[in-house]
């Protein structure tokens, strides 16, 4: 399987999305897109995560950006989980990790000592190609939707000619 490689076009994959919708990487082409990967639905920090991406849901749309957020949870648990927070953007379920293993997002993790395989909590921007411009690892969720939106802002700057 083909990974994303951050100046390269993203290999294309259709998957199932809330709203009964089917996701596909090459339908986004036109517009700036972000995914961000999580975890698991209705969980403290992805809950947090997910809402300061609502929260700015405007921001991104003035700088025609769709925002799309991909776990590893059923289309059944994401219609839940965005209906309780009012989610103005699409979930994309990954049951069988097939955008987590393009974006190469599954770590081992820990808890309670016990060890397994996880979602690292990751954002990656693509242009309106369909590129891999930007990708934030191990995110924190704390101040990351302001760094997505700055970095956003920069790729859409029209380039300087002193550069």
């Amino acid at each position: 399987m083909k990974k994303a490689v951050v100046g390269k076009v993203v290999p294309d994959t259709k998957l199932q999305a809330t709203a009964d919708k089917t996701f596909s990487l090459h339908d986004l082409k036109g517009k700036y897109t972000v995914l961000y990967f999580y975890p698991k639905d209705d969980t403290p920090g992805c809950t947090l995560e997910g809402q300061d991406f609502r929260d700015r849901a405007d921001e991104f749309k003035k700088l025609k950006t769709a925002v799309y957020g991909v776990s590893r949870d059923s289309l059944a648990s994401h219609e839940k989980f965005k209906a309780k927070f009012k989610f103005p953007f699409e979930l994309i379920s990954d049951e069988d990790e097939t955008l987590c293993k393009i974006f190469d997002v599954i770590r081992e993790k820990s808890l309670y000592g016990r060890k397994y395989l996880g979602v690292d909590r990751s954002t990656f921007i693509l242009d309106k190609d369909g590129v891999l411009r930007r990708e934030f690892r191990g995110v924190k969720v704390k101040g990351h939707v302001d760094d997505v939106i700055e970095e956003i802002r920069k790729l859409q700057k029209p380039a300087s000619k002193h550069q």
